[in-house]
């Protein structure tokens, strides 16, 4: 495939420049600066498990910042984050964070956050049990099921986290923990996909500001709000693509914003630059 492609001389189809979008960004090497980089640290599962809630629940703000909160989450756990939940009282747990602080998490919200998964580790016995469990192939998508997960985590914990841990309900994109779902579930170069019971066609997309100005861009949305109707919308366009694996394009765009400098990257967004005329209204 050309790494260094030049400027369409037509209007290509978007499924066309997609995939081989996907195919220049989705490899192993071009996961750093990612909180993902960290789940590749464990073997064991429920290490996974624990360890991508963490960098997918922190994983707001500048990158580097990200990287260096949860490295400090993690560090702090030991070997193995989910042991440290099982092995630890709560009160362990929230001394073990108290001065912990990312933009608006405190110590005390990730503490709560962390009780709260070890005992639906300690219950269900891994979280893929745990979101098995409110999850059925008959619903159009993960959303039932996310919105179960986040009952069952303010129920652990006693407490709702709106800021930190938003619920469906109240109709936020829930970028953080459609992330986590999708290095969950999908598996390829990028995504470790542990999750063996859910299907990558249910997923949503990880919607965020950027995303949501490339999805206006490409005239897959007219939405406004990057909110979750906003979020169902991107990844029924997506999903007329590929309705198998309709996030397969978000780690790939995430990489635009993050190698301007890439020869694709600038191809991509000339694309995107062409307005009514141009690759946007292609199908």
């Amino acid at each position: 495939m050309n790494r260094n492609p030049k400027p369409a001389t037509r209007n290509p189809e978007r499924s066309e420049v997609l995939e081989e979008l996907y195919c220049h960004y989705n490899r192993f090497e071009h996961i750093h600066p990612d909180p993902l980089e960290f789940v590749y640290l464990y073997d064991r599962k429920t290490d996974r498990e624990i360890s991508a809630f963490i960098a997918s629940a922190l994983a707001y703000g500048r990158v580097q910042q990200i990287l260096k909160s949860v490295r400090f989450v993690l560090d702090a756990m030991g070997p193995s984050p989910s042991s440290f939940l099982l092995k630890n009282r709560p009160a362990d747990i929230q001394e073990a964070f108290k001065s912990f602080k990312h933009r608006f998490t405190t110590g005390e919200f990730l503490a709560n956050l962390l009780v709260s998964l070890g005992k639906l580790i300690k219950e269900y016995g891994s979280l893929e049990s745990c979101f098995k469990a409110g999850f059925s192939e008959q619903d159009q998508n993960i959303l039932p099921a996310l919105t179960e997960l986040v009952k069952k985590i303010e129920q652990a914990g006693g407490r709702t986290m709106p800021t930190f841990l938003p619920s469906p309900d109240g109709g936020s994109a829930c970028k953080r923990l459609n992330l986590f779902l999708r290095w969950m579930v999908r598996s390829d170069d990028v995504d470790p996909g542990i999750w063996q019971s859910i299907p990558a066609s249910h997923l949503i997309v990880p919607l965020d500001t950027h995303l949501h100005r490339i999805a206006v861009a490409m005239g897959l949305t007219s939405r406004k709000q990057a909110d979750m109707r906003c979020a169902i919308e991107i990844t029924r366009a997506f999903g007329s693509i590929r309705p198998d694996d309709p996030v397969r394009y978000d780690f790939a765009l995430t990489r635009l914003g993050i190698k301007p400098g890439d020869p694709f990257t600038k191809f991509f967004t000339s694309l995107l630059s062409t307005g009514e005329q141009g690759w946007k209204i292609a199908k």
